[in-house]
């Protein structure tokens, strides 16, 4: 069935396995009584079991609290936090302009396509391994003939959060997945022929997260607010400013290449 058949048979009516709003009554998310039953839940925890529909562990929530905040940084000059500074520098809707920092978070190269590609490849490859693939083979001819996203950095190769995140990994006894032992694998394989292809915070998060039973869809879900923290702060403090005073550009900071400056002639006619 498809076509205006299709469309008749989901007319007028909302089928739904995620639930529904009773005003004045009660609220169900996903199956279950939103204020009676899930009203002790940690936000964090609330919000996965509604992209996943399961409740994950204690240390697993813990984990992901910890990826977000030590990716969280008030710094307007990042990509996506220009746009939510330059929103507040302009005095538009705070809510607009993070909404729109949010849209640029998903950036290919190091944001959320970045992390989406990173876990997309390590369930790929551990799939691949285990079915008799040798992982230097593979990860080599995938650096070659694309991109292994998660790999690299702009600036500094390093990435200071990777540590912290390590550390609450052995903490919270997260440190042994097969997908993070993968990530690690695969950056032992890259670095002696691509020294600057260092693991970057992508392909370590999307590697605990994938340990966690998360498809790539699921994880996409997730990262969403991954970056949001970092955001209202700069939208404050430019609004604490002069409006348009937040990277204002002047004539001459723009490297123009083009035609020479030209004398412009103008006829009046009568």
């Amino acid at each position: 069935m498809n076509g205006p058949d299709l469309l008749k048979k989901h007319a007028g009516r909302l089928k739904t396995r995620v639930g529904a709003a009773y005003p004045g009554s009660h609220a169900v998310f996903r199956g279950h009584d939103l204020h009676r039953d899930l009203k002790d839940l940690d936000w964090v925890e609330l919000y996965v079991f509604g992209i996943t529909g399961r409740r994950l562990a204690p240390a697993q929530i813990e984990m992901l609290h910890a990826i977000w905040v030590n990716t969280s940084y008030p710094d307007a000059r990042l990509w996506n936090n220009r746009v939510a500074g330059l929103a507040g520098s302009a005095r538009s809707s705070a809510n607009l302009g993070i909404v729109a920092a949010l849209a640029l978070s998903e950036a290919t190269v190091y944001g959320g396509l970045a992390g989406l590609r990173a876990i997309s490849f390590l369930q790929t490859a551990l799939q691949r391994v285990a079915d008799g693939e040798e992982l230097e083979a593979l990860v080599l001819a995938e650096a070659r003939a694309h991109r292994i996203y998660g790999y690299g950095r702009p600036i500094n190769s390093s990435d200071e959060r990777l540590p912290w995140i390590m550390e609450l990994a052995r903490k919270l006894e997260l440190d042994q997945g097969p997908h993070l032992q993968l990530a690690f694998a695969v950056e032992r394989v890259l670095l002696p022929h691509y020294p600057q292809l260092r693991m970057n915070y992508a392909a370590l998060h999307a590697a605990l997260i994938a340990d966690m039973g998360l498809s790539a869809r699921e994880y996409q879900l997730l990262r969403i607010p991954t970056f949001l923290a970092g955001m209202p702060p700069c939208v404050v403090e430019a609004a604490e400013k002069p409006p348009g005073a937040l990277f204002p550009t002047p004539c001459t900071g723009v490297a123009y290449e083009g035609l020479a400056q030209r004398s412009w002639c103008a006829q009046l006619v009568e």
